[in-house]
């Protein structure tokens, strides 16, 4: 009956590993969530995801003005010229597309420079409104570090200071 008993003291043993593995994994995770909560807390990360949000935003409505807006007139101005259809055709085939989406339809290979260019104005948008804005907060900082600032009140003497006043004003009665 010895056999028994070992094995189910090594049932028991093991077990309890199990238990203290279990344990040990539930502690990590609690740890990793507590990192990851301080982490996410922190006014950079808060601000960096305010920023990307502000920024999607921002470029959705810059795409917008330059292919609703900005393209067309230049293309009223140039000759009645669609930008986002100007393209080559760079497969070898007889036919001849009117616009892009007609030629991707088909599987032939395009060089699409007309929606090149509206990217560029694109960027050149977004760049110009990021520069003005920092322009801008540069002044502002300019403005504050100019600002004169209150003086600070003078720090209380020390108690050492205060004896040492205290002796020079009876030497000074002598």
């Amino acid at each position: 009956m010895a056999g028994p008993s070992r094995t189910r003291g090594r049932r028991v043993e093991e077990n309890e590993e199990n238990e203290e593995n279990e344990e040990n994994e539930e502690n990590k995770e609690n740890e990793m969530l507590k990192e990851f909560r301080e982490f996410a807390v922190k006014g950079n990360v808060i601000d960096l995801a305010v920023g990307v949000v502000i920024g999607g935003a921002f470029g959705k409505i810059v795409s917008s003005l330059v292919e609703d807006l900005i393209m067309p007139l230049v293309g009223l101005v140039v000759g009645k010229i669609d930008f986002s259809n100007l393209f080559v055709q760079l497969s070898k085939t007889q036919t001849s597309y009117p616009t892009i989406a007609a030629a991707k339809a088909a599987g032939a290979a395009t060089l699409s420079y007309g929606i090149f260019l509206n990217n560029v104005v694109n960027f050149f948008i977004i760049a110009f409104s990021i520069f003005l804005v920092v322009k801008q907060i540069n002044r502002f900082k300019r403005e504050e570090a100019a600002a004169p600032h209150a003086p600070a009140a003078p720090p209380e003497p020390t108690a050492t200071e205060k004896l040492l006043g205290e002796i020079r004003d009876l030497l000074a009665k002598k």
